[in-house]
């Protein structure tokens, strides 16, 4: 399994000399389009429904939740980068802290999970699954992760989705409405002037 996950590792790494178009797309899929995630949250709760809102807190608890299971992969098991073992170019900088499982993809990927359990937010759900595509390549192409920290990921958000899933009545559905509430208290002079709902 090591020789397959370094090989395939090598043949998606990025050459030492790399096309600088294609240099500048890999940087901005590793290291910006995740910012979509917060951002689409953040949007759909200012300018969402109430139901919206119920949907896009338990995409986030599933994002979380993600985040807090691949912390806890760390710390158990260290996988170290391509570039502490010397392998393949880097051209990103990065910690040297463990690399399994991705923490771009499994944000990404849960939020995505999550919202395709919904006919709501479906649609977004597969955006942001097909957008999570480059965001792994790219994150192997720039030497800081391997192909099986991408399978790791999907691995982590499938159980962070169904994680969700199963908290939903003692968890999302609870912290809705005060969240609910200070968001009428902090936004009420936007609120009153149709920018926020």
């Amino acid at each position: 399994m090591t020789s397959i996950n370094e090989s395939l590792f090598l043949w998606l790494n990025a050459s030492g000399q790399p096309n600088p178009a294609l240099l500048v797309f890999a940087k901005l899929c590793a290291e910006y389009v995740i910012w979509i995630v917060p951002l689409w949250l953040v949007a759909g709760w200012l300018r969402g429904s109430d139901n919206t809102r119920a949907l896009l807190l338990e995409a986030a608890v599933c994002g979380a939740a993600g985040l807090l299971i691949n912390q806890a992969i760390g710390l158990v098991w260290q996988h170290p980068r391509p570039f502490v073992l010397g392998i393949g170019h880097t051209l990103i900088p990065h910690a040297p802290d463990s690399s399994f499982p991705s923490d771009h993809l499994t944000l990404m990927w849960a939020v995505a999970f999550s919202f395709m359990l919904h006919q709501r937010t479906r649609a977004g759900g597969v955006v942001l699954a097909v957008l999570g595509l480059p965001v792994a390549w790219s994150r192997i192409y720039l030497g800081v992760h391997f192909p099986i920290d991408m399978a790791g990921s999907a691995a982590v958000a499938g159980l962070s989705t169904w994680l969700g899933m199963r908290t939903r009545h003692w968890l999302v559905q609870p912290l809705l409405a005060p969240l609910t509430a200070l968001h009428h208290l902090v936004f009420a002079p936007l609120i009153r002037r149709g920018w926020v709902r």
